[in-house]
């Protein structure tokens, strides 16, 4: 078997962390399957990569649907962010809940005793984001005979240059979805190009639509190319155009919109960065989480999901039974946890790398009354050396990092702090459990488990935290914050023995 042969009548068992299908060839390796794989589906498949131990290959036909699939209503759209859409929401939860456990899997002994708790449910399974990022772009392709300058929506999943058109995104409320729908009319009018990634040449390029779930304050954010250079007959005419017509025409027709942008990008970079012009309204918008409020700039990180964020953070406060003294909320973004956790702890240090994070953290602390949180900005592996070294003790650690996990060499100088608890927040299943695996002073084998490739093998940091204090794992909870997508929350408590 090798690169493009196509297998037929292969059954896909089960989905595997990161959404991609598993597998069995007749060789009896296994195939990792992209393309929207579906349990109990029969399919034939195109190979991308044939490697000594497993192949990779996408779906090239659907033989026969799975019997979980349901048919989506008319006026959904199935697209990559989404591609959950056609499994029964319960099915989602019991796959993600059981993709967990087998995370643990080569941590079997250690969680014998470990209480496992039911994944959380988000409260809504669609229309939940609070944000959503639409992307303009053009399709030209002479093998496939597509000349369309002009496409208005979400990237096509792995294909990077291509823009597949919108129509409903099922993720976000009927509001968002009619603004956009609104501005896809007056970019469409305005007979003005859209970006073309290539040359660098065309106007529009991302629209970002962020919505507070609790307050219906609404913030619209251009980013366009080149907007404010001047000297330039049709860029004045452009700028015109938008100001006079878009923003009063928005502005009139949906009082929740209660601030508009524009960021000028003229970089190549596909991504929503660079300079911000408030056009119309207030700076901010405002949303709540769990009674206390928080202000929202173009560029704040802000939980997409609202609602099940309280969940999250719920499941958090209700982990920690350790509620005095000092805790250190790390990679903390803009300190949401440590804010919410304030009024239980003497002190609370907030540490976070990015300095426009805490700038937003000490806002939101100051807006709601919050006077014990200290905002650091620091690399967490510095911070905790240096406080392990002088500062004091910590009686609570809680851990919210990238997807990458934590740094190696922060995890000895957490677990110098010697805390009660440690409470581990996740969206990496894989380097949750290798960074845990190393909290614990395991030595891991260099097996990797189905959910995904990580290799979490054998590192010196195992090594170097033997004769730290010791800690198990008390709790694990899992929590689905993003429904239809193969997204996974999972908080982790840890506990001093």
């Amino acid at each position: 078997m090798k690169k493009h042969d196509i297998l037929e009548n292969i059954k896909i068992e089960k989905l595997i962390f990161g959404g991609s299908g598993l597998a069995t060839a007749s060789d009896g390796r296994k195939i990792i399957v992209s393309g929207g794989a579906i349990p109990d589906a029969m399919v034939d498949l195109r190979i991308t990569k044939s490697k000594k131990n497993h192949l990779e290959a996408q779906i090239y036909r659907t033989v026969k649907k799975s019997p979980l699939e349901l048919d989506i209503p008319s006026n959904w759209q199935l697209y990559g962010g989404c591609k959950w859409l056609p499994i029964p929401y319960p099915k989602q939860l019991e796959i993600k809940e059981q993709q967990i456990t087998e995370a643990f899997h080569s941590l079997k002994e250690e969680t014998a005793d470990t209480t496992w708790h039911s994944i959380i449910r988000s409260p809504d399974s669609e229309h939940y984001r609070n944000k959503v990022e639409f992307s303009w772009g053009k399709y030209i392709s002479e093998r496939e005979g597509k000349h369309d300058e002009y496409r208005f929506g979400f990237h096509v999943q792995g294909q990077f240059d291509r823009i597949e058109d919108c129509w409903y995104c099922v993720l976000a409320d009927d509001v968002t979805n009619a603004i956009f729908k609104d501005i896809d009319v007056l970019a469409r009018k305005s007979g003005i190009p859209t970006y073309d990634p290539k040359t660098g040449v065309g106007f529009w390029r991302h629209l970002v639509i962020r919505r507070a779930k609790m307050t219906g304050q609404t913030m619209v954010i251009f980013s366009v190319n080149g907007i404010f250079e001047s000297g330039n007959a049709a860029k004045k005419w452009t700028k015109e155009y938008l100001l006079t017509e878009m923003i009063q025409q928005l502005s009139k027709k949906y009082e929740s919109i209660t601030s508009i942008y524009f960021l000028e990008n003229t970089s190549r970079a596909d991504v929503v960065q660079w300079n911000q012009v408030l056009l119309y309204g207030e700076s901010t918008i405002t949303d709540e989480l769990l009674g206390l409020t928080f202000e929202i700039q173009p560029k704040s990180f802000f939980q997409v999901n609202t609602l099940g964020a309280e969940k999250l953070y719920q499941c958090v406060i209700d982990s920690i039974q350790q509620k005095w003294g000092t805790l250190l909320d790390l990679y903390a973004g803009t300190g949401t946890i440590g804010i919410l956790l304030a009024k239980e702890f003497k002190k609370v240090y907030s540490v976070e790398l990015v300095t426009s994070s805490s700038e937003d953290g000490q806002k939101n602390s100051d807006r709601n009354s919050v006077k014990n949180v200290e905002f650091v900005n620091s690399k967490v592996e510095d911070f905790a050396k240096e406080f392990s070294s002088g500062w004091g003790k910590s009686d609570t650690i809680v851990l919210d990092p990238p997807r990458d996990g934590l740094h190696p060499s922060a995890i000895p100088h957490i677990l110098t702090f010697g805390a009660r608890e440690i409470i581990y927040v996740s969206c990496n299943p894989a380097t949750l459990v290798r960074d845990i695996s190393i909290m614990l002073g395991k030595e891991m084998s260099h097996e990797t488990t189905d959910i995904d490739a990580t290799d979490i093998g054998a590192s010196k940091e195992a090594l170097e935290v033997k004769n730290l204090p010791k800690y198990r794992i008390s709790d694990i909870t899992p929590m689905d914050m993003f429904p239809h997508t193969h997204h996974i929350e999972t908080v982790v408590r840890l506990e001093r023995i």
